[in-house]
Formats: structure tokens, sequence, C-alpha cells
């Protein structure tokens, strides 16, 4: 029996919801250095039925991400946490320790200037290193949405 071929696919973008546009280009163009690359105010009627109260989405890019920022003027009854399926994190990689050290720092430096509306005022987790020396830490976006940033040596052999 032969196992069939999949097609390889790659990840595209990732989707973020807000309910204010302006605030999250803002937070994202500061904090990561994206940039919008188009923005679109007219939706088919899928887009219509899969996100009620959709009024803007627009791409930003920085390097090879691509976030589409979905803003919404219509929050819609959902079910408790537990009932929820979603994606629990993103995570994005730096080239160094030092670079890893610097965004949480700006992430600080970004939420005591107060130019930005945080849904969630919690602040980034400590940097924890594991066993094979892979640097991390958790922080937020203004919406409350999980980032991950890690550092990844180069170690032979691994799968990392």
């Amino acid at each position: 029996m032969t196992t069939p071929t999949v097609p390889t696919a790659h990840l595209h973008h990732v989707g973020v919801q807000t309910f204010d546009l302006d605030n999250s280009l803002a937070w994202y163009r500061d904090f990561l250095g994206c940039r919008p690359t188009w923005t679109a105010e007219t939706f088919s009627e899928l887009t219509l039925s899969r996100l009620p109260g959709v009024s803007r989405i627009t791409e930003i890019v920085a390097g090879g991400v691509r976030l589409h920022l979905i803003e919404r003027t219509t929050r819609v009854r959902e079910r408790g946490p537990e009932d929820r399926v979603q994606f629990q994190h993103v995570c994005l990689a730096v080239d160094t320790p030092e670079e890893l050290a610097r965004r949480r720092e700006l992430w600080q430096e970004l939420y005591a200037s107060g130019r930005y509306d945080f849904l969630l005022p919690d602040p980034p987790s400590g940097i924890v290193t594991d066993a094979e020396g892979v640097r991390s830490f958790y922080c937020l976006d203004v919406n409350g949405l999980e980032i991950e940033f890690t550092y990844v040596p180069s170690v032979p052999g691994s799968t990392r």
C-alpha cells in the first residue's frame, strides 16, 4: 500500500481580529516594523457571512510575515473560552538572543508610552531558556492576542 502524496502548504497570513484597526496598525508598525500593503472596505458575501460587522481589512507585512488586521464593528456573542476553539499563539523567531531581549524591552517601552489602548494590560513574560538553549518570551498585542518570540540557536542535530 502506498501513502498518498499530500501537497505541501505554507502559511500565507495570520488574521487578527480587532475593534480598532488604527490602534492595531500603529502598534504593529511600532512593535514589529510592519507596513501596510493594501486595505479593503468592500467584501464578498462569503466574507460578510463569516465576519459579521467587518468594516476594513488591512494587510501588514514585516519580513516574511503577513498579518491581516480585520476590523469588526459588531461584537458577536461568543460562547465561553472553554467552548471556543482558537489559535493559542503565534510564534515569531529572531536571529540573536540580544534581539529577543530588545523585542521584550520594546514592548515595555511602547506600553509605557501610553500611545496605545491595550485590551489586556498584561506585561510580557520573562525570557526562559530550555535545555537545548532555546530562549522565548510571550507577550500580548493590543487586542489581547498572544505572541511568542523565540531564539533557536544553531545546534547540530537539532530538530527545531
